[in-house]
């Protein structure tokens, strides 16, 4: 079947062309993806090695070129070692695109966005601090692991009580998975992004933290000033109102249809790539 398959696509025009565009592709998504990393800063660095790698074998510079090939052989290995976290990320990203996770993917109900409102509007008009993290598609298992496992029901009541200060579980960030708390005062990895502003606390560099590293939504409500943001993939709201707040909370939380207009998109394109392939194969046969 390989073989038929060589003859009958191998010397055709369209397939250098589809070759291209997924190589296209490919390089579009590392980009993005890169960018909402460190990731970026990486590339940049490979990129201006192997251009002055190829620019010291084209002058001549024997030495530097020689130095420049073996930082770039055992970079290789050294870059897996350093990276091995962004690396699992994106072959879970792909994973994903592949064999999409239905169970997580699940819509939350009205009643879950009215407990959170409730909950955090409540909050900020009493100044009271809090940090909620919800699960997406990226496991937030070791975070959860850090926590007093909970395992129970969402409610406004739950989620303030929670909070309140002096109480033994209030520091720390309210994980919830499966539509479920699944646990509380738990740890998130601080960022040491120099951008963000220097007047946001441990609070929101631990949301913007686990924004970098997951697709997990984060809800902050600042200790000070009462106002509440939100993170999503490194992405930071500040100082929502209630309309705001609900917009979001719809906008991140309810994704079944998106994703379902994007599955209709891709396939959309695969059948008109199909299409074409079927008309080219007719077209050499009335040739």
């Amino acid at each position: 079947m390989l073989e038929w398959l060589n003859q009958f696509l191998g010397n055709h025009p369209f397939v250098s062309i589809l070759d291209i565009l997924i190589v296209w592709f490919i390089i579009y998504r590392l980009i993005g993806y890169a960018k909402q990393s460190r990731a970026m800063n990486l590339l940049q660095g490979i990129g201006l090695i192997i251009f002055a790698k190829f620019l010291s074998q084209g002058i001549g510079l024997q030495t530097i070129d020689w130095i420049l090939g073996q930082v770039i052989s055992w970079g290789v290995v050294a870059l897996i070692i350093l990276f091995q976290a962004e690396l699992r990320k994106v072959l879970e990203n792909l994973g994903k695109i592949l064999f999409r996770n239905r169970q997580s993917s699940r819509n939350p109900s009205e009643e879950l966005i009215e407990d959170l409102k409730k909950s955090l509007l409540y909050m900020s008009k009493r100044k009271i601090g809090a940090l909620i993290s919800i699960e997406a598609e990226d496991s937030l298992a070791e975070y959860i692991g850090t926590g007093t496992k909970l395992d129970s029901e969402i409610s406004s009541q739950l989620l303030i009580n929670i909070f309140i200060p002096n109480t033994p579980l209030h520091d720390g960030a309210v994980i919830i998975t499966d539509f479920r708390i699944a646990s509380a005062s738990c740890y998130l990895p601080l960022s040491e992004s120099k951008l963000i502003p220097k007047e946001l606390g441990t609070r929101h560099r631990a949301a913007i933290g686990l924004g970098e590293k997951t697709d997990a939504l984060t809800l902050i409500v600042s200790e000070e000033t009462g106002a509440i943001s939100i993170v999503k993939n490194d992405f930071l709201h500040r100082d929502v109102d209630k309309e705001e707040l609900h917009e979001l909370l719809n906008k991140y939380l309810f994704t079944e249809v998106e994703k379902d207009n994007q599955e209709n998109e891709n396939s959309h394109i695969i059948k008109n790539l199909l299409t074409m392939l079927r008309s080219s194969k007719g077209g050499k046969k009335n040739e």
